[in-house]
């Protein structure tokens, strides 16, 4: 029998592309994170034990009884077209006007950003993304090829200037940019918002430079205060593709998502779709469809918000009264995560195995940007514990980043290192 001296004798047969596909360093901390006693600041898991399990079921168990020959066949790769019409009533709240032939149901968000990514992107195309960005996004940009490009946010959102001055030189480069994508509303990982100014300038300055925009929009509903935000796509219909997904206003294991494109492009990511999946799972498009059509869906959205709005004060709160000085965070309006700055010399990504053994668990910030950096960065997320836990869990992680400091004070900075590749991530960071 051969013998390879690699641990993957495939290795020479695979696409170039897949040299993008490397694991996430920290997925390992998660099989460990998930103990009972360990109090998990790490995944955005949305609580959908809040959702009235029992109603839920019972609308279930009747569409499986009354159509199940419909709810279990296969489907169209558009997606269902009354569910589509019930999509653009979701977006309506948001201030979209659209057309159901235009909107692609998907599995996810996540999905679609694979199928748009598919469809423009070749390999050595530009992608911008904000920094930090979605791990989920990074990911499926590096799966294509694309070099990601990174510019700055702040507690404003994504600095238009810095966008501007990206491209200016991305030009003089002669570098394709393909678009840029964004989570301007209670953005993952960071937790800030896009300011109502400076989406008008985000969409001038992609205007003038003939860029497209893929919106993200998976936290929309969910801001604690007001009424939604308007979003990007409803003031430039041509050159914004919006992404949005039931998973955090009703239950992420349903996997429905969608995009809402210009037509044309609306027909590609059709195709697209075929070629992947032939089609979303009937099943799971019924069962949403359904739920927007049966069940009181903005008074249970409002249940959300209020429910995520108290583990955020919690959060807040905790990190007010027990974090050492010279730690920073952000304070979101909305949305699931807090992004937590470390002082000078503290490297959360070789942090997080201390924190482990002191039970308490988060995302190192290196795993959201494209280029190595974020090591004095963490995402905390409040979405899934109860505030109490959330308490306990600051209380443990202040006691670990101060016993980081004596360290530092010590012995001296900290030692980081690049990263190797875009971590894939797992649903424990999603």
């Amino acid at each position: 029998m051969e013998k390879h001296s690699r641990t993957d004798a495939y290795t020479d047969r695979y696409a170039a592309r897949a040299a993008g596909m490397v694991p996430s360093e920290i997925r390992a901390l998660f099989a460990m994170a998930s103990r009972p006693e360990v109090v998990s600041l790490a995944g955005g898991m949305p609580y959908v034990s809040a959702l009235p399990l029992d109603a839920v079921g019972d609308m279930i168990g009747d569409l499986v009884a009354g159509k199940g020959a419909d709810v279990l066949q296969y489907g169209s790769a558009q997606g269902d077209e009354r569910l589509r019409e019930h999509i653009c009533e979701v977006m309506s709240l948001e201030g979209i006007q659209a057309s159901a032939d235009d909107v692609v149901v998907t599995v996810g968000a996540q999905q679609a950003l694979d199928l748009i990514t598919k469809i423009f992107v070749d390999p050595g195309d530009v992608v911008l993304a904000e920094a930090p960005s979605y791990v989920g996004a990074l990911g499926t940009f590096a799966a294509y090829q694309a070099d990601v490009v990174h510019v700055p946010l702040d507690e404003g959102g994504l600095v238009p200037g810095v966008l501007r001055e990206t491209l200016a030189r991305l030009r003089r480069e002669g570098r394709t940019v393909k678009f840029l994508y964004t989570v301007p509303t209670f953005q993952n990982p960071a937790g800030v918002t896009l300011t109502t100014a400076r989406r008008a300038q985000i969409l001038e300055i992609c205007a003038e430079y003939d860029v497209l925009v893929v919106e993200d929009n998976p936290y929309g509903l969910l801001g604690f205060d007001g009424e939604p935000m308007r979003a990007l796509r409803a003031d430039d219909s041509e050159r914004v593709i919006y992404l949005g997904s039931f998973s955090k206003t009703i239950a992420s294991g349903l996997r429905v998502g969608w995009v809402l494109a210009p037509h044309a492009v609306r027909a590609k990511l059709v195709l697209a779709a075929e070629s992947a999946i032939l089609c979303p799972s009937n099943f799971a498009q019924l069962a949403v469809r359904e739920y927007l059509a049966t069940q009181p869906w903005r008074e249970q959205i409002k249940n959300f918000r209020e429910l995520y709005r108290v583990r955020r004060d919690a959060m807040l709160e905790a990190l007010d009264q027990l974090m050492p000085d010279g730690c920073t965070w952000t304070r979101p309006r909305g949305g699931f995560f807090v992004w937590l700055t470390l002082p000078e010399g503290l490297d959360a990504k070789a942090m997080a195995p201390r924190a482990i053994a002191e039970r308490v668990a988060y995302v190192p910030g290196t795993g959201f940007y494209a280029d190595g950096n974020g090591h004095r960065h963490m995402r905390l997320s409040y979405c899934f514990p109860e505030p109490h836990r959330i308490r306990e869990g600051i209380r443990r992680l202040a006691a670990v980043v101060e016993d980081e400091i004596r360290l530092r004070d010590t012995f001296g900075g900290a030692v980081t290192g690049g990263s190797t590749g875009v971590q894939a991530p797992g649903p424990d960071v999603v």
